[in-house]
């Protein structure tokens, strides 16, 4: 690609941005043209992402290029802004775009009227996602991580409540904590290393001495730290739960998708500056990632089972995901992380989907129907129904459908058979268990894991579609709107089409992980003589 087609790698930066500040012009009380502005914007990133994720698979079958690079003003990889495109940044730009879309659309029927602003932070959110995924350097991961939590802040707090506002001041507190660890690791590396270019550090790891090593890996840590208290990491994730559940439906649909970009920090990081040609570094941290991934499923276990309330339960989710992906990682495995990427892939679109789905199937029932259903299962006590006298009662076509979409969910996110989250912890172990090799007692804690929660999910979430369809069904039956059940629909149907087109998806996801773990070329085509092209963007 040459020419006008080099700058589409910026354009998923640009275009939210763009949309952001001229909504900001516009005025807050334009919401229609805002909405509007905000839908062509989401659907452009989407069409956008697509063909760069189908360019970035493309180009690397057929050997011509392994990363696109972009280079702000020209300046050389070590001296100026870099953007790198490659298979996983691709993937996470759909992903983010797919959720994007979906809650927009959602939030179109009355969430964006709920507060100031939506539409403008919605934009920023997602280019400070866009931009997270596409940095090839730790500052400027830094200020596109600032520019996402600034707008988070806002999503998470958006519309009125106390639980919502409380909730909003402790996510504030616990990401500003993070900001600063985030530029105590980066300041340690800089000192030791000399620079921030992800792909020139991977090069100067190896050859460090004794206390310079030591530095640089205490720096890693405490970015690592940062990076694990966003991916929702036992201990350190106790807050998410909680600012989840009193987040709005399409607010936190959104922001779900922050705590994978603290895993995609954790993976990309780890394997570039601590991969097999980091010397005596190699594999620093691999351990504590296993253990902490292992203890943050059990700990999401126990938060599952123990909820009665169902947003509560889709931010327990998020955990039992971030910690399934950060114990793959921590294996160290091609064929583990092959899996762990499918894996991401669905219960991104699966967890967006439920927290949508999660304020449809409450409209109508009355506050505090969990506690009054468990305390009467406790106590006993009769409960007049009101289709006693009745032969068969027709179930709406409303209700059908919600019943239908948390069945899907409740299938994806205790990844039983045969939905796509099936396959992708069947890839995960797979390779853990193959014939010939050597189990490690981690693969057996791994699986009793990933059984394990499994077990919870479902049994939680049959708790829960049992309390919400049966035992305490709406007073009032639930009015849907189209435009409120497409985006489930269509993340759900998404995770189908994942689960039918597992064959090319694992082979896309195995392809994205061999070069994560062997990322010479990679760090080639960032600062390698190729990367001296002319022009502002090389495809390399």
């Amino acid at each position: 690609m040459s020419g006008w087609a080099d700058h589409l790698t910026i354009a998923p930066i640009i275009i939210p941005l763009l949309a952001g500040a001229a909504m900001i012009l516009l005025g807050d009380r334009r919401r229609p043209i805002n909405a509007l502005l905000g839908v062509a914007s989401v659907l452009a990133q989407l069409a956008l992402a697509i063909a760069l994720l189908m360019a970035a698979d493309q180009e690397q079958a057929l050997g011509t290029a392994t990363v696109r690079v972009y280079r702000l003003g020209d300046w050389p990889a070590l001296f100026g802004i870099v953007l790198v495109l490659d298979r996983l940044s691709a993937l996470m730009l759909v992903l983010t775009a797919l959720l994007g879309l979906a809650a927009l659309v959602f939030s179109l029927a009355r969430w964006h009227r709920a507060g100031a602003y939506f539409h403008p932070l919605f934009q920023f959110q997602l280019m400070g996602l866009n931009g997270a995924f596409l940095t090839g350097d730790l500052f400027n991961l830094f200020v596109f991580f600032e520019v996402m939590l600034a707008a988070s802040y806002g999503m998470a707090m958006h519309g009125s409540g106390i639980a919502r506002v409380r909730a909003g001041l402790h996510y504030l507190a616990i990401n500003l904590a993070t900001s600063l660890l985030f530029l105590i690791g980066v300041s340690m590396i800089y000192g030791i290393a000399g620079t921030l270019n992800m792909a020139e550090l991977a090069g100067r790891v190896a050859p460090l001495a004794g206390e310079d090593r030591a530095l640089l890996e205490a720096g890693a840590a405490i970015l690592g730290v940062a990076f694990l208290i966003k991916a929702g990491m036992w201990p350190l994730g106790f807050w998410l739960p909680t600012t989840y559940a009193a987040a709005g439906a399409a607010p936190a649909a959104i922001i779900s998708i922050l705590s994978k970009v603290g895993v995609y920090a954790v993976l990309r990081l780890w394997l570039l500056l601590f991969g097999e040609g980091a010397g005596v570094s190699a594999g620093f941290g691999g351990n504590w990632l296993l253990l902490g991934g292992l203890l943050t499923i059990a700990f999401g276990s126990v938060a599952v089972l123990a909820t009665q309330n169902t947003a509560r339960l889709a931010g327990a989710n998020v955990l039992v995901s971030s910690g399934t992906l950060l114990a793959a990682i921590g294996s160290g495995q091609v064929g583990v992380t092959g899996g762990a990427l499918l894996y991401l892939a669905s219960s991104v679109l699966a967890i967006g989907a439920f927290f949508l789905l999660v304020e449809l199937v409450e409209r109508g029932r009355e506050v505090g129907a969990d506690v009054l259903a468990v305390t009467r299962e406790a106590f006993g006590g009769e409960e007049d129904d009101p289709y006693d006298d009745e032969v068969g009662v027709a179930i709406p076509a409303s209700t059908a459908i919600l019943g239908l979409s948390f069945l899907t969910c409740a299938l994806l996110l205790a990844g039983l058979p045969p939905l796509s989250s099936f396959l992708a912890k069947f890839a995960m172990l797979a390779p853990l268990f193959a014939p010939g090799g050597s189990t490690s007692p981690g693969s057996w804690a791994l699986l009793a894991a990933l059984m394990l929660s499994g077990l919870a999910t479902i049994v939680s979430m049959t708790r829960a579609g049992i309390e919400v369809f049966w035992t305490t069904p709406a007073t009032v039956l639930p009015r849907v709107r189209v435009i409120e059940i497409a985006p489930v629909v269509l993340l759900l149907g998404l995770c189908v089409a994942l689960t039918a087109g597992a064959g090319p998806a694992m082979r896309y996801m195995e392809a994205t992980s061999q070069m994560l773990h062997a990322p010479r070329d990679y760090v080639r085509g960032v600062i390698g003589p190729a990367a001296a092209g002319s022009g502002t963007g090389a495809a390399l």
